[in-house]
């Protein structure tokens, strides 16, 4: 019997101990290659003779550059294509499409409008399925930013992040990882734009410490790292809405200024200074937002190899 494949759909779904093991992969492969050519291979290669395909529906920047990286320091190799350009923008099923590169691949890694697109991927697909970004979570995002986290503050259990701003996907993946690693997450939103109830709901059952409030002087008090996001997103059509709801939860440097004296401010970007966050911080030297961006690709290097049995 054919065994079933590693997928990396959201965090729920990922034992916190292989969640561990990803990051200390990803931390020991960062300093393996301290000044290295970025083409060269990792020294184990453990993708080498592997083909990843990527799949972007949305726009990309970062996921796709450091996917593609990530593929080719692990030795392997990437086919890249947008929704468009494939016969899904001429209404071919995700469920045959998933059939027919498992036959060609090794791996996918989609970036989907929809959620479902992604789990109907990984159902009918016999390799590993990642999620690159859906609407429902960006769980690579997260494994980056808590991989920059601990680099510069060590064990990310027990510390406190502050999440100030639209509850969106990237804040459902937080909730996931908060539950599983043992961080306690504080998340400071606007009603009509708050977390994922279900995520919040869920996180409770399983012990995890989750606290939602509208207030975001609330939220980041004593906080060890600060998290923002763009408050419009591709996709979104209220965007008027969206700007008004969220301009008290502007990070600037008084809100800052009440977390902790060492607290680092993250963002996934790209960002909209004068929005969601000021230059002053985003700019500033509590900002880490370069390293959290760099660290995409060795983040990504740890799930692939996961997915891959290397893990």
């Amino acid at each position: 019997m054919t065994a079933q494949p590693r997928h990396f759909i959201d965090l729920w779904e990922i034992e916190p101990a292989a969640l561990r093991a990803m990051l200390d992969d990803a931390k020991a492969r960062k300093a393996a290659r301290a000044g290295w050519p970025k083409g060269r291979a990792d020294a184990d290669a453990p993708a080498r003779d592997h083909t990843l395909a990527m799949i972007f529906q949305k726009n990309s920047t970062r996921t796709w550059f450091s996917f593609d990286a990530a593929i080719r320091q692990l030795g392997g190799a990437s086919i890249i294509s947008t929704g468009a350009d494939m016969q899904l923008g001429r209404g071919e099923t995700i469920e045959d499409t998933a059939r027919v590169l498992s036959r060609m691949v090794d791996a996918i890694m989609i970036r989907a409008d929809k959620h479902a697109d992604v789990a109907a991927m990984a159902a009918h697909a016999s390799v590993p399925v990642i999620n690159g970004l859906s609407d429902r979570g960006h769980p690579c995002q997260i494994l980056a930013d808590l991989m920059t986290f601990e680099a510069h503050r060590g064990p990310i259990a027990g510390k406190t992040v502050a999440w100030v701003g639209d509850g969106n996907n990237v804040c459902s993946s937080f909730i996931e990882a908060a539950t599983k690693l043992g961080f306690k997450l504080n998340i400071a939103s606007p009603v009509v734009y708050g977390p994922n109830r279900a995520d919040v709901a869920r996180a409770a059952e399983l012990q995890g410490r989750v606290e939602v409030t509208r207030d975001p002087k609330a939220a980041v008090e004593g906080a060890d790292l600060v998290i923002a996001d763009t408050w419009v997103s591709m996709g979104d059509k209220d965007g008027d809405e969206r700007l008004f709801a969220l301009k008290p939860y502007r990070v600037d440097a008084a809100l800052m200024g009440l977390a902790a004296s060492d607290a680092l401010f993250m963002h996934c970007l790209p960002a909209h200074r004068g929005e969601e966050v000021t230059a002053e911080v985003i700019d500033g030297p509590q900002s880490v937002i370069w390293d959290e961006a760099e660290n995409r690709i060795h983040a990504q290097k740890s799930i692939i190899a996961w997915c891959l049995g290397a893990i």
